[in-house]
């Protein structure tokens, strides 16, 4: 999962970035409003969640946020805000947000409504996605393998997550890159053929689906005969 932070507060920002990052998620931080607006108007399909602070110079969040929904981008927006009267709260659902964090506000409550707000995107992601004998769990953060639990890093349940949501189809590396680093990674490497090797080691040899290799594109989970 990829989340992209638009807070004028450099320090806020940077600490909630590295917040998600150490949770599994890629994040991108942005500190100006205008830069951040027109990088979500052209790669929004990136982003699983939006995280808009209102108050900033230049655009607004709520500004930016009726921007995205009058381009027809309905990505997942959150905003956090200092004012907390009901009319603020009234205008920022009006503006299209699907929810807001009222400032200063404790970290375990943001990840909860951004587990939330992950969990009902675009088309309603379950918690617990079941793939053949394998099941991961996006809350708990929990991978079986027929009932049998596995230790996998944080970058190779992003990677196991997003092959799971997209059983069957051919996934590039690229895409991989896309969803599950953040875009200040040089993708010049062999890293995701790396983190996927190693999580084939850990899936075990005996599952009812693989990670299939598909020469010069990338990779698909597909069911495989034991």
């Amino acid at each position: 999962m990829r989340i992209c932070i638009v807070d004028d507060n450099q320090k806020l920002g940077q600490a909630l970035k590295l917040t998600f990052e150490n949770k599994g998620y890629a994040a991108d931080n942005f500190t100006q409003s205008l830069k951040a607006q027109k990088h979500l108007l052209l790669n929004h399909i990136d982003y699983d969640l939006i995280i808009l602070d209102w108050m900033m110079p230049g655009r607004s969040g709520l500004e930016i946020c009726k921007t995205l929904r009058e381009n027809n981008i309905f990505t997942p927006i959150l905003i956090l805000t200092a004012l907390n009267g009901l009319h603020n709260k009234i205008d920022v659902l009006d503006s299209g947000a699907d929810d807001y964090l009222t400032k200063p506000f404790l970290i375990p409550e943001l990840l909860a409504r951004v587990r939330a707000l992950l969990r009902r995107p675009k088309e309603a992601k379950p918690t617990t996605i079941n793939v053949g004998d394998i099941s991961l769990n996006t809350a708990t953060r929990k991978v079986t393998v027929g009932g049998r639990e596995i230790i996998i890093t944080l970058k190779e349940f992003g990677i196991l997550e997003y092959l799971m949501l997209h059983y069957n189809e051919v996934i590039g590396r690229d895409m991989l890159l896309d969803h599950v680093w953040d875009m200040g990674f040089v993708s010049f490497s062999n890293v995701v053929d790396v983190r996927i090797n190693s999580l084939r080691k850990k899936l075990g040899h005996g599952v009812r689906s693989t990670i299939r290799t598909v020469r010069g594109i990338g990779y698909k989970l597909e069911s495989k005969q034991v």
